[in-house]
């Protein structure tokens, strides 16, 4: 009976996991002309997402230590094969490309590997660029990019709710050259950037910034922020959302003193990846608009985020935001968490979705 029941037991499991993926999926609302399928499936804890310049798309998973390359191979447009490219890694998360080079950010250091020969298994040559990074988990999963001036990017978040601490050490952006030299801090104020993209026609640095908890349902707003230059204070810890003195630390810096956000995304809404759309196939209205992955609230009475938004921006330059995709909350119970965004190579989003393991793929399908 073993051996006729086993079979058949997994023969079930497998269309019962294909259907609450199918009802899933069909549950996220989309504008008319898009459609959503799953381009990787069954991925532990998958958070940052990057295509190289050949279209493979590489995803971080934090918590296996690992990074992977998702591979389609029979050019279906989904991805059949996960090979673990890097292992053995410290809470990797942030990913970025220059040349053949992948950057990863571990929590205390940032590693390179050649990707040159395209060798998706066995050894691939590693390099550590840096080490001696802050390994305080709160907010301590870190995010990078490589700007156009062809340097490396660094998000370092703050290991507390609001605190004061060493202000060139945490709650920075830092900037350094592609060989780890030339470490400087190029942007302040922040408490956790999870998410930051270069604008295509101005190459100015914009970024997301989770706000403080325990002021409520309400306060304060996640941020968009904009850093056209280096330097710039965005008022961490002392001020939120650019006009709301921090209860606690009220008596010691005034919210004038800093730079306050271009968009203000909501209370708790977890704005983590950010993309600007330089892709050809999706209608013109998108062109340069931000998606922003919303990975959604932990502290809130009523949820709020779980989706991706659109931000756009108005004749006069007032930006406005749309939702683009929802559906992974529903009347309080969760479906997935959006994390992170990538355009691959002939203009698809691609989300990854740490809760549900997954990485979608969005697709312009009208005229």
């Amino acid at each position: 009976m073993l051996r006729i029941k086993t079979p058949f037991c997994l023969l079930l499991s497998f269309f019962l996991n294909f259907n609450l993926i199918a009802q899933e999926i069909d549950s996220i609302r989309l504008p008319e002309g898009f459609e959503i399928k799953v381009f990787a499936k069954n991925i532990t804890n998958p958070r940052s997402i990057i295509v190289n310049k050949d279209g493979v798309v590489f995803v971080s998973s934090p918590s296996s230590g690992k990074v992977f390359a998702l591979i389609d191979e029979d050019n279906d447009g989904l991805a059949d094969k996960q090979y673990p490219i890097a292992s053995n890694l410290k809470l990797p998360h942030g990913l970025a490309f220059f040349n053949d080079a992948l950057y990863v950010a571990e929590i205390d250091r940032l590693t390179r590997f050649e990707t040159s020969n395209k060798q998706w298994t066995g050894r691939i040559k590693k390099t550590e660029i840096i080490t001696g990074l802050p390994k305080d988990r709160h907010h301590g999963y870190k995010v990078i990019g490589v700007g156009p001036d062809r340097k490396i990017y660094l998000g370092i978040g703050v290991p507390c709710n609001v605190c004061i601490l060493d202000r060139d050490k945490f709650g920075v952006i830092k900037r350094l050259n592609l060989d780890g030299s030339g470490l400087e801090t190029y942007a302040y104020g922040i408490r956790n950037t999870v998410g930051f993209d270069w604008h295509p026609v101005t190459g100015e640095l914009w970024f997301n910034d989770h706000g403080r908890d325990w002021l409520g349902d309400d306060l304060p707003s996640d941020e968009l922020n904009h850093a056209p230059v280096a330097k710039l204070d965005f008022g961490f810890p002392y001020c939120h959302q650019g006009d709301v003195p921090d209860p606690e630390l009220a008596n010691k810096r005034s919210c004038r003193e800093f730079v306050p956000p271009k968009f203000k995304h909501g209370a708790h809404v977890a704005p983590n990846g950010l993309q600007f759309y330089t892709g050809g196939s999706f209608p013109d209205i998108y062109r340069n608009s931000i998606f922003i992955a919303q990975h959604g609230s932990w502290n809130r009475s009523v949820k709020s985020g779980y989706k991706v938004t659109v931000i756009k921006s108005k004749a006069d330059g007032e930006l406005f935001s749309e939702v683009f995709a929802e559906g992974w909350e529903k009347n309080g119970t969760v479906r997935g968490r959006p994390v992170d965004l990538a355009v691959n190579n002939t203009g698809d989003l691609l989300i990854t979705d740490d809760f549900a393991g997954m990485v979608y793929i969005i697709r312009y399908t009208g005229s």
